[in-house]
């Protein structure tokens, strides 16, 4: 493969990746008319590979999108066609909970996987299913972690830090960040009673420590901003946080603002303020091995 295929919105991530893999770069040209749908036009000339670059944050739209361009991609003679989705959206719900309700995991990975010959993706949301092949069946479906990244990141900004999970799900990332730049680490206990309302238990010597909360994904912020007001109880030096993905809805990276934290960083798979560490040297290697 010679050719990456970027979209606007997430320009600058695309183009230092499609530099760090030794790949041309080119951008796919979306019109969106008065009525909401969208004309995608791609470069009439394509090689036989093509990697198509975007993160489905806010999907809706973007999938679509997405699709047409998979779809002209085909129509034009790509033979082989790779999807780089840092952030992987609709993996979270993998089985139904109440009758008629869609299974999103399964319709959405079956559906990427009709257009895809490969899938390469960070720190996907899944629970139950925790094979990424399984999920999204293209046969070459790779999910890879920001640990490294983050562990480089954090080991030259904060060396003596305590890591902290503030859940069981957070494990997998904390451990093994914390295991590559040398520092101590705590797991949570988190009991979540909606969307908006979670208790957490955490027990750790805090006391002037500098404490880095970390999250594959900060959404709504509510678990953070709790884990962070008990580690402020037990008078740590500063709290920080680190996430892959900066989704923040609605008012959530100014709450967190306000709750004093020291630094909230961010990969780049998500475009944000708080990005602060560059998933192009992690795909990059990736692509070098699979393309």
């Amino acid at each position: 493969m010679s050719l990456l295929l970027g979209f606007r919105e997430y320009r600058s991530q695309s183009i230092a990746l499609a530099e760090a893999a030794g790949l041309d770069y080119a951008e796919v040209d979306v019109h969106r008319f008065p009525d909401g749908e969208s004309r995608i036009r791609l470069p009439a000339d394509l090689p036989d590979g093509v990697v198509l670059c975007r993160s489905l944050d806010h999907p809706n739209d973007k999938l679509v999108e997405l699709i047409l361009a998979a779809g002209e991609a085909r129509a034009l003679g790509v033979q082989s066609l790779t999807l780089v989705a840092p952030y992987l959206c609709y993996m979270r719900q993998d089985r139904s909970f109440q009758p008629g309700e869609a299974v999103s995991q399964r319709i959405v990975g079956a559906l990427l996987a009709r257009y895809f010959d490969g899938l390469v993706t960070v720190d996907p949301h899944l629970h139950r299913v925790r094979d990424i092949e399984q999920a999204v069946p293209t046969g070459r479906s790779v999910s890879l972690l920001a640990t490294t990244s983050v562990a480089d990141f954090l080991a030259r900004r904060l060396p003596d830090a305590l890591l902290v999970g503030p859940d069981a799900e957070s494990a997998q990332w904390v451990a093994a960040a914390a295991s590559r730049a040398g520092l101590d680490f705590v797991i949570g206990n988190k009991v979540r009673h909606g969307d908006r309302e979670v208790e957490i238990r955490l027990e750790g010597d805090f006391a002037g420590r500098d404490v880095v909360l970390v999250d594959d994904v900060a959404s709504t912020g509510h678990t953070l901003e709790v884990a962070g007001g008990i580690i402020a109880r037990a008078g740590p030096a500063s709290i920080s946080v680190v996430v892959t993905h900066a989704l923040f809805a609605d008012d959530a990276y100014e709450r967190l603002e306000r709750a004093g934290f020291e630094h909230i960083w961010s990969t780049d798979s998500i475009p944000h303020a708080s990005n602060a560490i560059s998933l192009a040297p992690l795909l990059a290697a990736q692509l070098r091995t699979s393309l």
